[in-house]
């Protein structure tokens, strides 16, 4: 197992970095899956995805994963395959804001799971800061949600991000053991080709094949999901997933932007009310002392 780092301020940035690319990535998946379905979306990503990153890999000659490291690839994906639908699914019919916000609910249980599943101490300061992050989500929701009239369809998408949460919660756990167990490159490998063959077993009933207009924005969103990837896998690797999940707040800034920019969302008070919000307790995780002694994952 890989030590954490002496100090958590490089991957916390790192982590943000990761979640900045993931966030630019929504941004051309939330078109695809308006124009192609969320299915169709995930499965040309993390194709196109597996080829990328598979040249790569491959190209350093890496040693082949051992059984246990191959279960937790294939374990993993499983949950991100599901995810990545509901999340997707719910975007092409929400704001990104008011997406990424209602997902919120997935760091903050992250946090206690990583208690069950790695045998992380949960410091008050945690705690504190995730209950502060999501006030700040709550300020946002109760500004874009509170006397919208919401279609049946829209009441199901938010549905969804809740179900995307619970998925993304337990994958946050997965990413720090899997992190500990292998490297960034075979992790987005093995991710991309698992995802990608878990959905191709509905190919025969949804598959659609895209248009040569929509190639770029698929090879550009794989560009990103890999490289977020990557990122982030060097992140968890380094540091708790206490310190490492609150960075996924920051995504709501990005969001708001790009909502804005690219699909002319507005910005509302209650929105900038809860970002600064997220901001804090962001800030709150990053100067977690970082004496303490390591906590290695509990066993598998």
């Amino acid at each position: 197992m890989r030590p954490d780092s002496a100090s958590p301020g490089i991957p916390f940035l790192i982590a943000c970095a990761g979640i900045a690319t993931f966030s630019a990535m929504d941004v051309l998946m939330k078109g695809l899956s308006i124009e192609l379905g969320a299915y169709n979306a995930v499965l040309w990503r993390t194709g196109t995805g597996a080829l990328l990153s598979g040249l790569l890999y491959f190209a350093s000659r890496p040693r082949w994963p051992g059984k246990a490291t191959m279960q937790i690839h294939a374990w993993r994906s499983l949950f991100v395959a599901g995810m990545a639908l509901s999340f997707f699914w719910a975007l092409a019919r929400l704001p990104m804001a008011e997406a990424i916000a209602l997902a919120f609910v997935a760091p903050l249980m992250a946090l206690y799971m990583a208690a069950i599943f790695l045998g992380e101490k949960i410091g008050p300061r945690s705690v504190a800061a995730s209950a502060l992050g999501l006030c700040g989500v709550l300020v946002i929701v109760a500004g874009k949600l509170g006397g919208s009239d919401y279609s049946d369809e829209a009441l199901l998408a938010v549905g969804a991000v809740f179900l995307s949460a619970i998925f993304y919660a337990y994958n946050l756990i997965l990413a720090r053991r899997q992190a500990k167990m292998a490297e960034p490159m075979e992790i987005a490998f093995f991710q991309n080709f698992f995802v990608a063959a878990i959905l191709a077993l509905g190919a025969p009933w949804f598959l659609a094949v895209p248009d040569t207009a929509q190639a770029p924005n698929i090879v550009g969103a794989a560009i990103l999901a890999t490289t977020s990837l990557l990122l982030l896998s060097w992140a968890y690797a380094r540091a708790e997933t206490q310190i490492l999940a609150t960075t996924e707040y920051t995504g709501f800034l990005w969001a708001m932007l790009f909502g804005w920019y690219f699909y002319d969302e507005a910005v509302t008070l209650p929105t900038v009310a809860g970002a600064c919000l997220i901001v804090a307790a962001c800030l709150i995780v990053a100067r977690k002392a970082p004496h303490g002694d390591p906590i290695e994952p509990a066993a598998a």
